[in-house]
């Protein structure tokens, strides 16, 4: 990312008196904190007397662009992950192809994943969840 674009939006926190912004487009993520360190991923806290409840470790990785959805890399290829299948952060899960671009989707998180949620070879749009994944 550019120097220039990194200090307007540091700019436009201030502004507008933010802590913390989180961009993620285009296969690209990035995450501002303002005031604080930066820290990893949030763990869960759990409060006395209170089971955790599964739905608690769960991520859900989301399309980054509109495209075609595919498991596989070909038509008669393995998908990259099925159910029940752990994942590690950065290994490809999906391929989105869009305007004939194939676009290698990664995982952010490490996990299994519990449920594919997009169906091979149609649409998807920005922002839809794609998978499940529980959080070790």
């Amino acid at each position: 990312m550019k120097e220039d674009l990194l200090r307007k939006l540091v700019r436009f926190m201030k502004e507008e008196g933010l802590t913390e912004l989180e961009i993620r487009t285009w296969g690209r993520h990035i995450r501002l904190v303002r005031g604080a360190p930066a820290q990893g991923p949030p763990t869960p806290v759990l409060q006395e007397g209170r089971e955790e409840a599964p739905e608690d470790r769960l991520y859900t990785i989301r399309a980054p662009m509109v495209g075609t959805f595919y498991r596989a890399p070909a038509p008669d290829a393995e998908p990259f992950v099925k159910e029940g299948d752990r994942v590690k952060a950065g290994q490809t899960v999906c391929i989105i192809e869009a305007m004939k671009i194939m676009n290698e989707i990664e995982s952010e998180v490490e996990g299994t994943i519990v449920k594919v949620l997009a169906e091979n070879a149609k649409p998807v749009e920005y922002g839809q969840e794609l998978f499940l994944v529980r959080l070790d």
